[in-house]
């Protein structure tokens, strides 16, 4: 059942997945997938190829039972076994036609129970699944499929034409003029638009086209898209998205969809190993299994969340009027730190640019949000920092860009360097350059982190009360300065180290007004922190929602605590003063005043509260420092910068904009688990 007010994805569509033998985990996981974003129709390959190696047989006989029983199954038959091609390949038309129809004959007679509809071959006009220049009439192709075509419907079987792909009249007018058509049901029909359709037309007039040929030739043949999709290989999801939503709305009785996954990068597409990138970024899911925005937005709000956002998005403009005042560009910007300033910016009645992928789970509600409270001063690019093209359209609008787009998490750097590092360290290199490169170069702050500093394992520290200390008085008075010695340490600390260098490089290599923000711990509102990220957030999260908490080490950890609204205050400081500042970095946190440990930080919360939920221990993590507190003197000298919420008053008003953002009440007096009383906490949910 639909949730209310929620818009399902429509009955009629489904999804496309080729499996290979023996993917049996991964045929679990499709199913969990479509029924969790509710679709129910599925169409697979059924290799002819495949049938007859060794494992061939006793994989269909688990296959198709097993998809049948969760989904409306279609089935496509193809791929020519090598043994009996004209050449030794699977795009190859078999020396016999007649085996192809038998061997559809054999496929319904052991599986019949199984299907209503079978389709004959795919993409027969597509070089690649069919190689005509073996058959340039398609006067085997059509043999093979009529004869298969005729048998079919003798077995009580309805019939869909392979699907064309690229969509052509002229080649349909063949199928007809050969006799094949009065055996079929159903024209299948696919469509790549802007990936391997370059002239698209949209789906109303393709299928119009089509329609308009059947008609001519008094053919009751349905219209099915057999198979439609988007790949990401430019880092576009949210064009992925789009696409998308103008397919659900394709003029045809059926819709299937392509894809669940990435294609495995290990593996080649249809005997093409890696010769065509786009062929492995169909899915709605990354190869790693990491989903992708669609995916997302369908099982967080199906079809009602895919438009909510797509009609957030603002259209580049095709060029900039001379007197338009330009803007401040925020990467990240529907972010934790990107919502509050672009905020923050906006009621300054500043012109913003948010610049955000939607990567992370839920910044999309901060994007809804900010749409709502800033009004005609916000335009939002849904866009990819390695998209060099909206990036570079993007430099050309504005004055100042605060660059916050990143992956934030030590623990998935470490599970994914390859893909820290593309975000992180390619990402900003990409930035670099279209600031470099564009005829008004705009100014830069980047969000660089602590982390560059590594575990500081010099540093000699004790425990003294609930925290750790430093041994030094110096360090305890006023923290780590900008002279400690770098120390790239885990896959995290690299990509935003080489970042945070190469901004200062280009500040002093090509004149560009840049600086870097070693920033310590961050809170406040908007911030869905994560075990792997944001903790304050994390912390008060699972408080709120009573769940257990780990610790990673022993909870004596220091971090300095700098409220999300001083930090923004920092930020338009340095913007105003960049041509002062450039080429410098600046350490900035809470300082030692505002420094807290993680036991620290829960006691406080356990104070709001009322009770803490059950904490656990483990093992210390990669690049964890026992001890990091900013020295921001030499910020606070530059600008006459200072923080001015205490770490109470900060946690506070996050504890209570969370109870409030996530519809958990703070807690009223009573007793916990333990028959402990505990008061009511009387923080207003803000």
């Amino acid at each position: 059942m639909s949730r209310p007010g929620v818009e399902p994805l429509p009955e009629h569509f489904g999804m496309v997945e080729w499996f290979r033998v023996g993917e049996r985990e991964r045929v679990e996981r499709v199913l969990a997938d479509m029924k969790r974003l509710g679709a129910r129709r599925l169409r697979t390959g059924i290799s002819w190829a495949d049938w007859y190696t060794s494992d061939g047989k006793g994989w269909f006989d688990w296959l198709i039972p097993r998809l049948s029983s969760e989904v409306e199954l279609l089935p496509c038959v193809l791929y020519t076994p090598p043994s009996i091609g004209v050449e030794a390949k699977t795009s190859s038309p078999p020396r016999r036609a007649r085996d192809y129809a038998d061997f559809n004959d054999l496929f319904i007679t052991e599986f019949g129970d199984h299907f209503e509809y079978v389709e004959l071959w795919n993409e027969p006009n597509n070089l690649s699944e069919w190689d005509w220049t073996l058959d340039p009439h398609w006067t085997g192709f059509a043999e093979m499929i009529g004869a298969a075509a005729y048998w079919a419907r003798k077995r009580g079987k309805k019939t869909v034409l392979g699907g064309m792909s690229p969509i052509d009249g002229h080649w349909l007018c063949r199928m007809f003029d050969l006799g094949v058509m009065e055996h079929i049901d159903v024209v299948g029909i696919h469509g790549f638009p802007d990936i391997f359709d370059y002239t698209w037309k949209g789906w109303g007039r393709n299928i119009a086209m089509v329609r308009e040929i059947l008609d001519e030739r008094q053919s009751p043949s349905e219209i099915w898209v057999t198979e439609a999709g988007f790949s990401t290989w430019q880092h576009d999801e949210f064009k992925q998205a789009r696409v998308f939503l103008e397919f659900l709305e394709a003029p045809a009785q059926r819709l299937y969809w392509y894809g669940v996954d990435d294609l495995d990068p290990a593996l080649a597409a249809v005997d093409r190993f890696h010769l065509d990138e786009r062929e492995y970024y169909f899915g709605f899911r990354k190869a790693d299994g990491a989903p992708k925005l669609l995916y997302r937005l369908l099982e967080e709000g199906k079809v009602t969340a895919l438009k909510k956002v797509g009609a957030v998005a603002t259209p580049a403009p095709a060029h900039r009027k001379n007197h338009e005042e330009k803007a401040i560009l925020v990467t990240g910007g529907a972010g934790f730190i990107g919502t509050n300033l672009v905020h923050h910016l906006a009621r300054e009645g500043r012109r913003v640019i948010v610049y955000d992928n939607l990567s992370r789970p839920g910044v999309e509600q901060n994007l809804l949000w900010l749409k709502e409270n800033c009004g005609d001063r916000l335009e939002v690019r849904i866009a990819d920092t390695r998209n060099h093209l909206a990036l570079h359209d993007a430099i050309a609008q504005c004055s100042h860009v605060f660059h916050f787009a990143a992956q934030v998490a030590v623990t998935t750097s470490v599970e994914n360097p390859a893909a820290d590092f593309a975000v992180n360290g390619q990402g900003t290199f990409a930035l670099l350059e279209a600031i470099r490169t564009a005829k008004e170069r705009p100014s830069l702050l980047f969000t660089s982190t602590n982390k560059v500093y590594g575990g500081i394992e010099g540093c000699r520290i004790r425990k003294n009360g609930s925290r750790y200390q430093p041994l030094d008085p110096e360090l305890r008075r006023y923290g780590f300065a900008e002279g400690t010695p770098l120390d790239f340490l885990s896959p995290y600390g690299c990509s935003k180290g080489c970042a945070d260098q190469y901004v200062l490089d280009y500040a002093r290599s090509f004149g560009i007004h840049s600086a870097v923000f070693r920033m310590s711990c961050i809170y406040g509102p908007h911030q869905y922190g994560t075990e792997d990220q944001g903790w304050v957030a994390h912390f008060a999260i699972r408080t709120l929602r009573g769940e257990p908490i780990t610790l990673y080490g022993d909870g004596y950890q220091v971090r300095d605590l700098l409220f999300v609204e001083d930090l923004v205050d920092a930020m338009c400081r340095a913007a105003d003063a960049m041509p002062q500042l450039s080429g410098q970095a600046f350490n900035i946190g809470g300082g030692p005043e505002r420094a807290a440990s993680l036991l620290e930080l829960l006691e406080l919360l356990r104070d709001l509260h009322g009770f803490l939920p059950q904490l656990s221990f483990d093992e210390w993590r990669t690049g964890d420092q026992r001890y990091y507190v900013s020295d921001t003197r030499k910020f606070a000298a530059a600008t006459g910068w200072s923080p001015r919420h205490s770490v109470r008053e900060g946690v506070e008003r996050l504890y209570g904009w969370l109870a409030h953002s996530l519809t958990l009440p703070p807690r009223a007096a009573g007793r916990d688990a333990a028959g402990k009383n505990y008061p009511a906490t009387g923080v207003e949910a803000i």
